[in-house]
């Protein structure tokens, strides 16, 4: 058996509201990239489906861009860490590291020969720094900055010059190579969040908090104008971005609009209305070609489009925190998925097209089941809740549980819920029994046949309950080896799979609990098994765990087993399910949603 790597639908940017975040693009606008947690996230802009995740930041990843040869990218981190690595190479092998200062770098600007970097931060006495990338020596000295540096951008033509929007509420302007300081720029009342040089390098352009945008000239530093009459926005700016042709730029604001400018004339041709909520405040901006990209407090990834400003042509949708669940639905073809502060997104496999539910979402959300053509689901508040695909909207339908749910599972007529203390039943859209347990729950399945449950719990058991009417009697019980965190019976319910803390997967007989195939191969994943999965044809098991890893399993060739090696680097994976035969999705805490095609 073998597998290949399919779509990624990636983790949205971690963006926060009135903090500027940076959206780079690669030299040829074809692919963008951001950062998201410890991750450095690899789109193309035509097909975002197509992406790829750097992980190799030991704290939270803050910035990364292309250099102008596109060899490479220089990435940043909260701890003043720049790493610089491959992009020709699946494996993005490590260039060169350096360790700036001991703060977070917010901001990375290549010089167009690709030898050397600038970068803004908050270092503890150095708020910028321009250094040689083979070398990490400094090329002058950025002094006369008072606070920390929210962005900086590199002339793209010679002779060169670096400018730079800081905190203190000035932007900089530094000649050389070497470095040093000419003067400051202090047209601006508020912070400076964004500086950004045109392609040709004649003018850069600074967005600050005051809600102004100033153009000044690329060589000299000196003022030409403010965009706009007024102020620019009505709120404050926090990117700004460059046509690729130098004489039209985009500035977006957390006035929750964009507006494309004619920068001879510094008047606005086109006014973008994102929306009316917090979460429509935008934060970055990125000029590719010809799309331009923005990002919302949301994290959503908008595709402005120049003939309808009122809405954008596509809108990039998911999570920007870690996953929870996922849950393919077969009649509809598309895949949910849930993170854990309530937000659901269904997928089309074949597409990458999301989107959301609408309606009044949970606040919290533990796991995903499919009750017939319906959605169930178990949120911490105690509660049980249902979406219908069909209307695309959250029900208003809540059943309350007496204590917090741990899990959740369906069969055609009942659903099962496991909590921190009691075994739920729930039929008919009501609760029937809630049996309270001397063990704490872990997990719960449905027996195909619907006559019985199994509950993994925290006392290294797995315990079978019958369903005698609207009754749970428990039936028997039995010793695994480990705290059992996922269980799950094959459709033609000849088996019963347990995943357990001790890094080991268990095929039980479902009538005797007893191993009901020799597994001396079943063991090796090297972290807790957190999901398992039998695929339709109930030959096959998937098993994903805290160990990053994937594993299927042959229940007929005890054999044959896939090892997928970081399926989802540095996560978890809580949740894995078959579309069909040969092709596995799963969720990790890394945010994403990865597609693997497996070959029998």
């Amino acid at each position: 058996m073998s597998f290949d790597r399919g779509h990624v639908f990636a983790v949205l940017p971690q963006v926060a509201r009135g903090t500027p975040f940076v959206l780079n693009g690669d030299p040829k606008g074809k692919n963008f990239l951001y950062t998201s947690g410890n991750s450095v996230i690899i789109r193309d802009i035509k097909n975002p489906e197509i992406a790829e995740t750097y992980t190799e930041h030991k704290t939270q990843a803050t910035v990364a861009a292309y250099a102008p040869s596109g060899f490479y990218i220089a990435s940043a981190d909260t701890s003043g860490n720049v790493r610089i690595w491959d992009t020709t190479q699946k494996e993005h092998m490590l260039k060169y590291e350096y360790q700036i200062w001991g703060g977070p770098i917010r901001d990375i600007s290549w010089g167009p020969e690709s030898k050397r970097i600038a970068v803004g931060g908050a270092g503890r006495d150095t708020f910028a720094r321009a250094f040689l990338w083979d070398s990490g020596s400094t090329v002058g000295a950025m002094g006369g900055i008072a606070k920390a540096v929210n962005s900086i951008s590199y002339k793209p033509t010679r002779p060169y010059r670096i400018a730079v929007g800081s905190e203190d509420k000035c932007g900089y302007f530094f000649a050389g190579p070497p470095f040093k300081y000419d003067h400051a720029l202090k047209e601006h009342t508020q912070f400076v969040n964004s500086v950004r040089y045109a392609p040709n390098g004649e003018l850069f352009c600074t967005g600050g908090h005051d809600g102004n945008a100033f153009l000044y000239d690329g060589k000299s530093g000196e003022l030409k104008g403010q965009l706009g009459e007024g102020k620019t926005h009505a709120g404050g700016i926090y990117a700004v971005a460059w046509g690729p042709d130098s004489k039209r730029l985009v500035t977006v604001s957390g006035d929750k609009t964009c507006k494309l400018w004619d920068v001879e004339t510094r008047s606005a041709v086109t006014h973008f209305k994102m929306g009316s909520t917090v979460e429509d405040m935008q934060v970055a901006a990125l000029w590719q070609n010809d799309d331009i990209l923005t990002v919302s407090v949301s994290g959503y990834i908008n595709y402005l489009d120049l003939d309808n400003p009122n809405k954008p042509r596509r809108v990039l949708k998911g999570h920007s925190k870690l996953l929870t669940s996922a849950l393919y639905h077969p009649k509809k073809n598309t895949v949910y998925s849930s993170s854990y502060e309530g937000r659901i997104t269904h997928w089309d496999p074949a597409t990458g097209n999301m989107d959301e539910p609408t309606g009044n979402k949970p606040t919290s959300l533990v796991q995903f089941a499919l009750f017939g053509d319906e959605i169930v689901y178990c949120t911490i508040d105690d509660s049980v809740r249902f979406m219908s695909p069909e209307s695309g909207e959250y029900s208003s339908s809540i059943i309350k549980v007496d204590s917090t749910p741990t899990g959740i599972s369906a069969g055609k007529d009942i659903i099962a819920v496991s909590c921190v203390q009691h075994v739920v039943l729930i039929r008919d859209g009501r609760v029937v029994c809630s049996q309270g347990v001397s063990f704490d729950p872990l997990c719960v399945a449905v027996r195909p046949n619907q006559q019985e449950i199994i509950v993994g719990g925290k006392d290294e058991m797995v315990h079978v309950f019958a369903i005698d009417g609207d009754n749970l009697v428990q039936k028997k019980e039995s010793k695994v080896t480990g705290q059992p965190f996922c269980v799950a019976y094959a459709p033609d319910d000849g088996l019963v799979a347990v995943g357990t803390s001790l890094r080991v997967v268990l095929p039980l007989n479902p009538d005797t609990l007893e191993e009901k195939i020799e597994r001396s191969n079943w063991g090796f994943h090297t972290a807790r098994v957190s999901s398992l999965a039998f695929s339709p044809n109930s030959r096959y098991i998937a098993s994903g765990g805290l160990d990053n890893h994937i594993f299927i399993w042959d229940r007929e060739d005890k054999s044959k087993k896939i090892k997928i090696e970081r399926a989802h680097p540095l996560s978890n994976i809580p949740a894995i399910q078959w579309i069909d035969d040969n092709t596995i999705v799963s969720a990790g805490t890394d945010g994403c949603v990865r597609f693997f095609k497996i070959e029998h």
